[in-house]
């Protein structure tokens, strides 16, 4: 069991996620936030379970270059349609084209998380999929909820934790913050695992 993490050894997110953020000060933990520095560009034939796994260590690592003397939190999700990746649509156009994808069927959203220490070499990753059951939606529909919420910068399209809840029919996952960005029952033990004390 590690020794409790103390000064100088601080907590940052590398995350620009607003959703991440406010994740993260659930915990009641002081932390810093910085931009990794990462294409986020999937490599051929990468499944979106390894991508989403892949850019959350490279997330951590990029940041933690940055900050040697922090515990560094990355994240990355990826919604996972058959084995196809969806990212972030950026336009109503591309999340058009996502929603009627997913209607009807099931998607995982593959939300990888990891936690990176260059002073102490402590690094550890792991994923939480979650399993989101979308409605038969009709096109009314998926227009409706885009001019209300626009969620063009969430992967998949719909904000669970917004009105994008009005689209699914069953949501599963053993750490139900996952789906919104940052699955903090296992960024919890990995942290503690790294010497932060929790609660």
């Amino acid at each position: 069991m590690p020794e409790p993490v103390r000064p100088p050894y601080s907590l940052v997110l590398g995350s620009t996620s607003r959703y991440r953020r406010e994740l993260l000060a659930r915990l009641g933990l002081p932390f810093d936030v910085a931009a990794p520095d990462v294409d986020e560009t999937p490599l051929p034939g990468e499944a979106p379970r390894a991508l989403a796994l892949r850019l959350a260590q490279a997330k951590a690592r990029a940041v933690a270059a940055q900050h040697p003397q922090a515990v560094v939190i990355g994240s990355d999700q990826v919604a996972d349609l058959a084995g196809q990746p969806l990212g972030k649509p950026g336009t109503h156009e591309r999340a058009t084209a996502q929603l009627r994808q997913m209607r009807g069927r099931t998607v995982v959203f593959q939300t990888a998380v990891a936690v990176v220490c260059q002073a102490t070499g402590f690094a550890q990753v792991d994923i939480a999929p979650v399993e989101v059951r979308f409605r038969d939606l009709d096109d009314a529909e998926i227009e409706r909820y885009l001019q209300a919420e626009t969620p063009y910068d969430c992967a998949g399209s719909a904000k669970s934790e917004g009105l994008g809840i009005s689209l699914l029919d069953a949501i599963v996952s053993d750490d139900p913050t996952a789906l919104v960005g940052l699955p903090l029952i296992r960024t919890c033990r990995m942290l503690r695992a790294a010497g932060l004390v929790l609660p």
